[in-house]
């Protein structure tokens, strides 16, 4: 398995944008403020905890363990703190805001110069304990990916009647989902 390379992780993390921006831009409203059904999120909600997630959680952990290590547990994810995000506002803000807070945290990351030594440095997760900043550093980009995933399953759903039969084919039409995370 390979490990953690923090080269690689900006890599995907910069390409997050590009990826949302052509994947959800200029699409009309019923295909980016509808759900799966239920208590599941619309694209608009996933951007909105994207937003979230850069302003509140990546880089201010980053930061804890840099600073306090595993002294100061990490606040608690407000996994409704999208809503204030996405209020009053169209994708195409979202997506361009979203953008913004990703550049300026990839700045901030890159500008910290972290070294080999730092990435096993720890810290201490409010619900699964003790961690690393190599794992926090590691989770980033394959959080970025769960999201890109379940944007792919929640478009396809607007479709799920329509496909007919040819639904059986479709993997994206078979996966029960992640949760909202």
């Amino acid at each position: 398995m390979p490990d953690h390379n923090l080269f690689e992780t900006i890599s995907v993390l910069s390409r997050t944008p590009a990826v949302l921006n052509a994947l959800l831009r200029d699409l009309p409203d019923s295909w980016t403020r509808r759900n799966e059904g239920g208590a599941t999120w619309t694209a608009i909600d996933v951007v909105g905890h994207l937003i979230h997630g850069e302003k509140t959680d990546w880089m201010p952990r980053v930061r804890l363990i840099l600073e306090h290590a595993d002294l100061r547990p990490f606040e608690p994810f407000d996994m409704k703190g999208h809503v204030r995000e996405i209020a009053g506002k169209s994708l195409p803000e979202l997506t361009d805001e979203f953008a913004q807070v990703r550049a300026a945290n990839i700045r901030d990351l890159q500008a910290l110069n972290l070294q080999p030594g730092d990435l096993s440095r720890p810290g201490l997760h409010p619900a699964l304990g003790p961690v690393t900043l190599r794992q926090l550093l590691a989770s980033w980009p394959a959080h970025d990916l769960t999201h890109i995933h379940q944007l792919s399953r929640i478009m396809a759903h607007q479709y799920r009647e329509a496909v007919g039969p040819w639904s059986a084919y479709m993997g994206v039409m078979q996966c029960g989902g992640h949760g909202s995370r």
